[in-house]
């Protein structure tokens, strides 16, 4: 084999392990990336396929919590469409009707959110960005956004 031979497989050797692992990430990664939704995108445009991990987020609508137990459900909304939301577990202290929620899990074939985590906003000036922008696209949203 010539030097410039040698040097060329090299470069090749070295090609191929980079594209092995860059492929390895993508592949790990791929199962973990959980994508935003609003009950908009949810409800009339099909985002999601049923049992896809997502977040969704939006306003708790008033009057629609029903505390079953440990089984929680409540409809999520952006003033447009609505979203059933099914959870299991204890909510955080400042979940509220009428406030900012972020919720995680996946959509059932039936339409109806199952939530596996369900997060709150900290104090009266948070919404996470994802919603408030979600919100301000909606015309509904009128608080700073952070």
């Amino acid at each position: 084999m010539t030097r410039k031979q040698k040097r060329l497989s090299i470069i090749a050797g070295m090609g191929a392990v980079l594209l092995a692992s860059v492929l390895l990430v993508m592949s790990a990664l791929r199962d973990k990336i959980v994508f935003f939704y609003t009950p908009t995108e949810i409800v009339a445009g099909g985002k999601a396929a049923p049992g896809q991990r997502i977040r969704i987020g939006g306003l708790v609508k008033e009057g629609s919590l029903v505390k079953d137990g440990e089984n929680v459900s409540f409809i999520v909304t952006d003033t447009e469409q609505d979203l059933n939301v099914r959870y299991k577990g204890i909510l955080p202290d400042l979940f509220r009707e009428g406030q900012g929620v972020v919720s995680e899990g996946a959509v059932e074939g039936d339409g109806v959110f199952i939530a596996d985590t369900v997060l709150a906003k900290h104090d009266e000036n948070y919404i996470p960005k994802e919603v408030a922008d979600a919100l301000k696209d909606k015309g509904v949203w009128q608080g700073d956004n952070q």
